[in-house]
């Protein structure tokens, strides 16, 4: 059973967010191990919210967007900790039934650079459950359906025809090319990657648009962000300065920027623009959001 005492309601939500949320431990160091046995020292350490789904409801939350998450929890002690996090965010959380409640440790750099040890993954979800995450895509304005095994199955289901809002999807670090990535290229309206020095952004962005969806957006940490619609229109925007904490979320906080602006009727240009403030939100604090520092 998932955790008690969960924020739900069953009214629709304006947007629909189905993906991880997760209990992390965040271990800072001044490099990443190198492949060999070794000792190295940490330069710090905390545990919080996790989960690329949790973080953009938690921003959505916070630039006011009626949002609810749908995540697979554990009736276990992270992910009581999770729904405690998510609660101090204003975060309408939809749980589902799962084993375990996901958990990492992140192994992570200042100059933003990840290593991400999955101690435990969520079950797989019920054919009920995924019933119940399409249907509320469906009431939803704007369906955002994270990487994941329920990302998968849903993305799945839309390409074979099942009706639902438009599909915002994040590739993460995708390279063009991964087979697991492909249904969710197809089945999005709009996609978000971030360059991890593939190529040529542009040319990756083209090659997504070339399947389907109508805009491609791809961050460039420090050197802002590019998006590309299938019109032919282009659009770059520097990052906005910022003391940097953490860059973990940085991304998802962007991502959550974008689509307020994008639902407000916003252009390509200030969609960026309100995505880069955005992520100075999650820069600017060691949590996904400011929001996670008063329970944890």
């Amino acid at each position: 059973m998932p955790p008690a005492s969960l924020p739900s309601s069953t009214a629709a939500a304006r947007v629909a967010v189905c993906g991880p949320a997760s209990w992390n431990h965040l271990i800072l160091l001044d490099r990443l191990p190198d492949p060999v046995p070794h000792m190295q020292f940490a330069l710090g350490d905390h545990y919080t919210l996790g989960g690329t789904s949790a973080g953009k409801a938690l921003h959505l939350a916070d630039e006011g967007i009626e949002v609810a998450l749908h995540a697979l929890i554990g009736d276990d002690e992270d992910g009581r900790r999770v729904v405690t996090a998510l609660a101090a965010g204003n975060v309408r959380l939809e749980a589902y039934t799962s084993e375990r409640t996901e958990r990492h440790a992140n192994l992570m750099t200042p100059a933003g650079e990840r290593v991400s040890l999955y101690h435990s993954t969520p079950s797989s979800p019920s054919a009920a459950d995924l019933d119940r995450m399409e249907a509320a895509l469906g009431e939803a304005e704007v369906a955002v359906v994270d990487l994941s095994e329920v990302g998968a199955a849903l993305v799945e289901r839309r390409l074979a025809g099942a009706a639902g809002a438009p599909i915002w999807t994040d590739l993460h670090d995708y390279d063009g090319a991964s087979p697991f990535h492909e249904p969710f290229v197809r089945a999005a309206d709009v996609v978000f990657m971030n360059d991890d020095a593939t190529g040529d952004p542009w040319a990756l962005m083209q090659s997504c648009l070339d399947r389907g969806p109508r805009i491609a957006v791809c961050t460039l940490g420090a050197q802002g962000a590019i998006a590309l619609a299938a019109t032919g229109e282009r659009s770059e925007m520097p990052a906005v300065p910022v003391d940097v904490i953490d860059t973990n979320g940085a991304g998802d906080a962007f991502f959550a920027g974008f689509l307020t602006a994008s639902l407000a009727g916003e252009d390509l240009t200030n969609c960026l623009a309100w995505g880069a403030r955005q992520a100075t939100v999650a820069l600017a604090s060691e949590h996904l959001h400011p929001a996670v520092a008063t329970v944890v």
